[in-house]
């Protein structure tokens, strides 16, 4: 596990048009999530937002990544959008808990909210940060305009993550809004993705950034650039950032990944992206 002093990741490791392009040609996809982990060291958990997993099939995700590792699993629908946090408190703990023989490889966990969950369901939210276990991190996500009021609103959310070192999740999606395109990828993903401010402030020790942008990297190379600086500034003070590559495409989210990290890498001391699993593939068959 070569990348050390931050971690970075993409929405999913098994993503089967990969094959050839960044996994090996020959992969099969009970072998995605491990050629996957030997060049990130995180991941989006989204599959978790749709359907828990069996404590089987968790023993099984982490025995397959190495140490370093750290999925970052998100909260079921059904509690942060079918029940919208209302009485929640033991599903959430069930929830966790049913992550614990793996808890070495957890990142912080994604609680996302509706976009209709506003302020005035606040209390909600209090009740249940102030139940979650503290040996576990945890970033959380909001979408509704309440929470970006630059007032009493957004101060009281502040507030609150930062005095439980909870992380606000920043999904900046600027890029891919600022298109002006025909791709098909593109704008799927313009109708789906919001468009929320970004506020470049950590309010926890662990920043997590979600990066929506351009399929190509020239496109985003702008926006990638200051990431990388802003992301820089906070490892230098101490901070383990979390960031997250999106593409409309998600073909394309390896190369732009591999492009943040040669940004950042030019602004603090970094090793270079490990090898990709196709490549090591095509070194293999030119040994021969």
């Amino acid at each position: 596990m070569s990348i050390k002093k931050y971690h970075l990741g993409l929405t999913q490791w098994g993503y089967k048009d990969w094959k050839g392009e960044f996994l090996s040609s020959s992969a099969k996809p009970s072998e995605f999530l491990r050629q996957y982990a030997t060049v990130f060291n995180s991941v989006e958990g989204n599959t978790t937002f749709y359907r828990v997993p069996d404590p089987e099939t968790v023993k099984k995700w982490g025995d397959q990544v190495p140490d370093g590792f750290k999925f970052c699993f998100k909260f079921p629908q059904g509690i942060t959008h079918y029940r919208r946090l209302n009485g929640v408190e033991d599903d959430v703990l069930s929830f966790l808990e049913l992550f614990d023989p793996i808890r070495k490889k957890l990142g912080p966990f994604h609680i996302q909210l509706s976009s209709q969950f506003s302020y005035n369901e606040m209390e909600k939210l209090e009740r249940v940060v102030e139940i979650l276990p503290v040996h576990l991190h945890y970033a959380i996500e909001v979408r509704h305009p309440d929470f970006y009021d630059k007032g009493r609103k957004e101060k009281r959310f502040t507030d609150l993550l930062k005095s439980y070192g909870i992380d606000r999740v920043v999904f900046d999606t600027r890029r891919l809004h600022a298109l002006k395109n025909n791709e098909p990828s593109v704008r799927e993903a313009q109708e789906k993705k919001p468009q929320t401010p970004v506020r470049f402030n950590s309010t926890g020790s662990k920043p997590f950034i979600r990066y929506v942008g351009a399929n190509d990297v020239l496109n985003n190379e702008t926006y990638l650039k200051e990431w990388a600086i802003i992301v820089a500034d906070w490892i230098r003070e101490g901070k383990h950032p979390y960031f997250f590559v999106h593409a409309p495409d998600t073909l394309h989210a390896p190369s732009l990944a591999r492009f943040f990290h040669k940004e950042l890498a030019a602004l603090i001391d970094l090793k270079p992206m490990p090898v990709w699993p196709c490549d090591r593939e095509d070194e293999q068959l030119g040994l021969f």
